[in-house]
């Protein structure tokens, strides 16, 4: 060879790193220095965390990373930028930000590898934190850092601090990446801002797959299925073509607005016209269009034709569906099938108690919650919050732990008042307690919902929409209850639960009770 071996291999695996072909990266490694004795330089040690990290190898991190330390080379800035990145791809937030703290120096790829790592590992609280430390410590932000901060916001549903970073996009000129743009739409649309996600999208000149998937989604996670049709109409229409994750934002669509005619033609689209063989998220979403409307024999006949092997989100729902319209039989098998793929799933529990709890069949319910306690099942507790000015304010349910607890209770009980002067009468199916009616509908007044709502009437401007956020599926009694508080407040709630938007005024939501 006309090069140094040492030489040659650092380039075999770095283009093999960019390739994709991780695997291989790590074989040429070990050859490089097993086979070959040839010691790792500074410039071999990126690529090959990067390639350890995208393969979700934590224990390839940490040998690499005891053999940069004994090689002394954690001392280039570049290598410690790697391995930084290569902690927070594989969600060790804890270490990357470790590793962090000890770098003497830092330029703003270590803040980005940071950054970047914690949005797509899902740390996003932690993500923004770097953010804000970030800009306080005087380092311009670039588009790749812009992109991940409002990614975050999206996912930590924090609409101020992203309007903040759209401003500083827009300060430091970096609207027009491709990258920039589309997050802009997705965490509108994902803060319940769709006119603004509308205006960011209609101003992108440049437009790929992702931009169009995220407006499309955005529309249907909103209640406006309809419209999400009509933007896949124009996207097809631009020329360009739609991907995997485009058709499960257009069936979500279909589901949530009843289509169901408009959902099978999409779902048969997708091979015929566009060569997307189907996977289990199609599947569930098609299961999720056919069930919501009532059509669970088609939902489990689309099944059982099916030749792919179905995973949990299929089963989990059929099994949604059945709790709606309240077939036991049905919803048991669908139970039975996710605890064989996933023993240690809550969902299957909580929805077959929720379905007996409605059906009044509360020895059955002792029966579910006594088989979790036994096989070590916790429930995630369901909370809502709300932002007001900058600090997220969080409630449980009959929480009395926040400082304003005592205007919060009397809030709600002018609200139920108010309510039920209008004509509203509890519906305590919805209560998961067997209890006296009385005690149902109070138990139900006091749902994390319903406080959260009590102190956004407190504590925002009036006129001001009052934005909820919960980490379940809102109860039916609370989506009944909310919608007339809106009503008489005269104020637009938004609620956004696990499922979809609710944005709820004059006592109509735009989920049209669909959902």
């Amino acid at each position: 060879m006309v090069v140094p071996p040492g030489v040659a291999y650092n380039a075999a695996i770095s283009r093999c790193s960019r390739a994709g072909l991780h695997q291989r990266a790590l074989a040429l490694f070990h050859e490089m220095r097993a086979a070959r004795g040839l010691p790792a330089d500074e410039y071999t040690f990126p690529p090959i965390l990067n390639s350890a990290a995208l393969l979700r190898v934590p224990a390839a991190a940490d040998a690499l990373h005891a053999l940069l330390l004994r090689a002394g080379l954690v001392a280039h800035l570049h290598v410690a930028n790697a391995l930084v990145d290569a902690y927070a791809k594989l969600s060790r937030g804890g270490a990357a930000r470790a590793l962090f703290d000890e770098m003497p120096r830092r330029d703003v790829v270590t803040w980005t590898s940071l950054l970047t790592g914690l949005a797509r590992s899902g740390s996003h609280d932690a993500a923004l934190r770097v953010y804000r430390d970030m800009v306080a410590s005087g380092v311009e932000p670039d588009e790749y850092v812009v992109a991940a901060a409002l990614s975050s916001c999206a996912g930590s549903t924090t609409l101020e601090l992203g309007q903040s970073v759209h401003a500083t996009a827009v300060r430091l000129g970096l609207e027009p990446f491709l990258s920039v743009g589309n997050s802009l739409v997705s965490m509108y649309a994902k803060t319940g801002s769709l006119r603004e996600a509308r205006k960011v999208f209609d101003a992108t000149r440049l437009r790929c797959p992702v931009t169009w998937t995220a407006l499309i989604v955005g529309y249907a996670q909103n209640g406006r299925g309809e419209e999400s049709l009509q933007v896949y109409a124009e996207m097809v229409h631009s020329g360009c073509r739609p991907d995997y994750v485009t058709f499960i934002g257009l069936l979500f669509a279909c589901s949530h607005a009843g289509l169901v005619d408009a959902g099978r033609a999409h779902f048969k689209s997708m091979q015929a016209d566009h060569g997307i063989t189907p996977g289990p998220d199609h599947y569930a979403c098609m299961v999720d269009v056919l069930g919501r409307a009532g059509r669970l024999d088609e939902a489990m006949e689309l099944l059982d034709q099916s030749t792919m092997k179905l995973d949990a989100t299929v089963w989990k729902a059929l099994l949604g569906a059945c709790r709606t319209h309240r077939n036991a039989e049905l919803a048991e098998r669908a139970a039975e099938m996710v605890w064989r793929l996933d023993p240690t799933d809550a969902v299957p529990y909580i929805m077959l108690s929720n379905l007996y709890s409605r059906e009044r069949r509360w020895s059955d319910v002792a029966r579910i919650r006594t088989l979790m306690k036994s096989r070590g099942i916790a429930k995630e507790p369901g909370c809502s919050w709300v932002v007001a000015s900058g600090v997220t304010h969080l409630f449980y349910v009959e929480d009395r732990g926040h400082p304003r607890t005592d205007e919060i209770y009397r809030k709600v009980e002018e609200m139920m008042e108010k309510v039920r002067a209008e004509g509203f009468v509890a519906d305590t199916d919805w209560a998961l307690q067997d209890e006296a009616p009385e005690g149902r509908e109070k138990g139900l007044a006091h749902h994390s919902e319903r406080l959260a709502v009590a102190f956004g009437l407190l504590a925002l401007p009036a006129g001001a929409p009052v934005r909820v956020f919960k980490n379940l599926r809102v109860c039916g009694d609370c989506h009944v209850a909310i919608k007339m508080v809106a009503k008489v407040y005269g104020r637009e709630i938004i609620l956004r639960d696990s499922n979809c938007f609710h944005h709820m005024r004059d006592g109509v939501c735009s989920c049209g009770d669909y959902w």
